[in-house]
């Protein structure tokens, strides 16, 4: 594709076919969408997702877009409650490259326009697959490690991109009005690092997806903005947000390579970069049989930026603070032989035994010859003896997929409670043959509660 970067992406989203989309790329982008699904179904459990909901409820007061698990909201308030409903328990996905969590921010709006018009599950698949597509290239354009020097956080950032490219696939946008959407999503593009820590990273999510559905609606009014934001002297994305960039990086194979392939999922709860970690433990007591009562000291070992992030919170504060805890998530894997949202719920983080073996008897270490998710942990035992395992690629990643059934189960068990048995194996089958699905309606009338739903039709 020759033109401008922005351009190439844009008429990229905007040409997209399912016959174009291989086999691979089509299974993942339904990957993708069932474990935002069963994240979601999970995210009623969230500290903050009671205000999130206010919040969004505040809004606007019509009511044509569903909720996951929930009832109805306007567009806008669906698109940013089922955002967080997807970040809430800190389990949805992450394109590690930049460190960004992109179905928080793509599948919400593209779920609301699609149930809104109506549009098929082939549709709908599509316009996932060209926003995952869309957000992790212009994120690897951004060139991460340098905008991460500057403090940017990518969900803010690239997930406006996105989000713009799901929904106006969805519209039907010729490439063009495609180019000034993803003009009007840059010009909304914020999140900084200052707020991790804190839920407000999860806000950057929610933020994007609603930039990304603002962005488009408003090009589809033919809003007049720039065509080339990512790569504009003055003020584009990768001159001011980085130190230009790699533009080449953002559209090298493009449509022949697909970096949605890219996104990794998780399997437990805690934070994407101690996914590895959190693999390696279970590889420790799994091969080692080491027990809470053996361990006296236990060291886990990542790069820098791994430690900085989460070995911050020996003494923690909250389900947050824990979900992102290495010193909390070693101490209960260890005990409990399971890192599921029970894990995370106050009367366990809270049990002083738990508390104290976090504070007092683990470690984390820098080990520079460690990069990206590797990890290692090691147990001294009370014997005298010390046992270690190493995790190269974490469960969920690329290297490590989860299967299609191990999504499901993830579903199933945080469907549980929040739907009906015969609803949740209706929904997995529905985005299972998603290419199948005559309206959106149905899959959002199976997810939604409160209302009667609609009959499911599929081919």
């Amino acid at each position: 594709m020759a033109g401008e970067v922005t351009q190439q992406l844009a008429r990229f989203a905007a040409t997209l076919g399912y016959d174009q989309i291989p086999n691979s790329a089509r299974e993942h982008t339904k990957n993708l969408l069932l474990d935002a699904v069963a994240c979601a179904l999970a995210g009623d459990r969230g500290e903050e997702t009671h205000q999130v909901a206010a919040f969004a409820s505040a809004l606007a007061q019509s009511k044509e877009a569903s909720v996951i698990g929930a009832d109805c909201l306007s567009l806008a308030g669906a698109t940013l409650l089922n955002g967080y409903l997807i970040t809430a328990v800190t389990m949805c996905d992450v394109h590690r490259p930049t460190l960004t969590h992109i179905t928080p921010e793509v599948v919400p709006p593209a779920l609301a326009i699609a149930e809104r018009d109506g549009l098929s599950g082939r549709d709908l698949l599509v316009a996932l697959a060209a926003g995952c597509e869309t957000a992790t290239r212009v994120g690897l354009g951004w060139d991460f490690p340098e905008a991460r020097k500057r403090g940017w956080h990518g969900p803010g950032i690239i997930g406006p991109f996105g989000a713009a490219a799901a929904v106006g696939r969805l519209l039907g946008f010729d490439d063009e009005t495609m180019a000034r959407a993803y003009g009007l999503a840059g010009s909304q593009a914020a999140g900084t690092f200052a707020a991790w820590g804190t839920p407000t990273v999860k806000f950057h999510q929610i933020r994007g997806a609603l930039s990304g559905l603002m962005a488009a609606l408003l090009a589809q009014q033919k809003f007049v903005a720039t065509r080339e934001f990512l790569t504009a002297k003055d003020g584009g994305l990768y001159n001011t947000y980085s130190n230009g960039g790699k533009p080449e990086a953002a559209v090298a194979g493009l449509g022949k390579r697909w970096e949605l392939e890219q996104i990794a999922l998780r399997l437990w709860p805690s934070a994407s970069t101690i996914q590895g970690f959190v693999t390696a433990m279970f590889d420790l007591i799994g091969k080692h049989r080491v027990s809470f009562e053996q361990v006296k000291k236990l060291r886990v070992f990542m790069n820098k930026t791994g430690v900085d992030m989460h070995g911050m919170f020996p003494q923690y504060k909250g389900k947050f603070e824990a979900l992102l805890s290495t010193h909390y998530c070693a101490a209960v894997i260890l005990h409990d032989r399971a890192l599921t949202l029970a894990q995370f719920e106050p009367a366990r983080y809270n049990d002083p035994k738990l508390a104290r073996f976090a504070a007092e008897q683990v470690e984390t270490k820098i080990d520079p010859s460690l990069t990206g998710i590797q990890s290692v942990v090691e147990a001294e035992l009370a014997d005298g003896k010390t046992v270690s395992s190493r995790c190269e690629h974490s469960k969920g990643s690329p290297e490590n997929p989860l299967s299609r059934a191990e999504i499901e189960e993830k579903f199933r068990t945080y469907g549980k409670g929040v739907l009906p048995a015969a609803r949740i194996e209706e929904a997995i089958a529905a985005i299972n043959g998603l290419e199948n699905l005559k309206s959106v309606r149905g899959l959002m009338d199976i997810l939604r509660t409160g209302k009667e739903q609609r009959a499911l039709k599929t081919a």
